[in-house]
């Protein structure tokens, strides 16, 4: 079985007034032990050394994408998995999107950990389609999409979440009529064919929600922003999905993460 995870680790880890967040990061992801792990909105982890050693207190292998206006985001590898390529997605991401395949038995796996624009439903939409056009080229029959969509689930009536919002965070979810909730960017990656492995594979919770914690988010209203979208032979080897909640995964960040089983076997 291999396991995957996803998660915003807010700002590096670090707030602004200098509470750091990283020892609770390293016990979230040591206790799950997940042997890919993508990582969003790492400020800092571009320079100085930051991501090389939160790797190695990990046991893992950092690739870097780098972002253009935004945070960099990464997929760390365990040791036991092969990469077979990795490098990022060269598209003008507000964020980034880094992309990593690993050998398994099956074929390899192609993960790929991106961060959707926060401020923006048409920037998202426009990354959304980057990342659809990215996965037709290299993604290969297995492929996972793992990540911060900043999107709201297009099946799902949002519309007494939303109502709780302040306006300045309201907006952002919502089209330029001001009242149709704004779900392009997950739509276009549903549309493209991945599939969404929360509501085909999670557990007794009904809706997933992975924001805010009790660290903070004002932001947030109860909404589920974070994702992992397959491919359909991905999701059919799906055996299980969770939000890790609890301990240190409540102060750690203003996400929680999300966890996936595969059934696959390193190659």
């Amino acid at each position: 079985m291999l396991r995957v995870m996803t998660w915003n680790i807010r700002t590096g880890g670090r707030d602004r007034d200098g509470t750091d967040r990283l020892d609770r990061v390293v016990r979230v992801v040591t206790a799950q032990r997940p042997d890919v792990l993508a990582l969003q909105e790492l400020r800092g982890f571009d320079r100085g050394g930051l991501l090389a050693d939160l790797a190695g207190r990990l046991g893992m292998a950092p690739h870097l994408a780098r972002s253009c206006f935004g945070q960099p985001v990464a997929v760390l590898v365990r040791p036991s998995l092969r990469v077979l390529s990795a490098g990022p997605v060269r598209r003008p991401f507000h964020h980034a999107a880094a992309r990593v395949a690993v050998a398994t038995q099956a074929g390899p796996l192609t993960v790929f950990s991106t961060h959707l624009n926060p401020y923006s439903g048409g920037r998202r939409r426009m990354e959304a389609d980057w990342l659809a056009a990215a996965l037709r080229r290299s993604g290969g029959p297995l492929a996972l999409l793992a990540g911060d969509l900043n999107t709201l689930d297009p099946t799902v009536d949002h519309t007494a979440r939303l109502a709780g919002l302040p306006a300045l965070y309201r907006r952002r979810h919502l089209r330029r009529d001001g009242r149709t909730v704004d779900t392009r960017a997950v739509s276009r990656l549903l549309d493209a064919g991945l599939v969404d492995l929360w509501p085909r594979s999670g557990g007794a919770e009904p809706d997933g929600l992975t924001v805010p914690t009790r660290h903070g988010g004002a932001e947030f209203a109860a909404m589920r922003l974070d994702y992992l979208l397959a491919t359909p032979a991905v999701a059919a080897l799906s055996r299980g999905v969770r939000v890790v909640r609890d301990g240190d995964a409540d102060r750690a960040s203003d996400h929680y993460p999300v966890v996936a089983e595969l059934a696959l076997t390193a190659g």
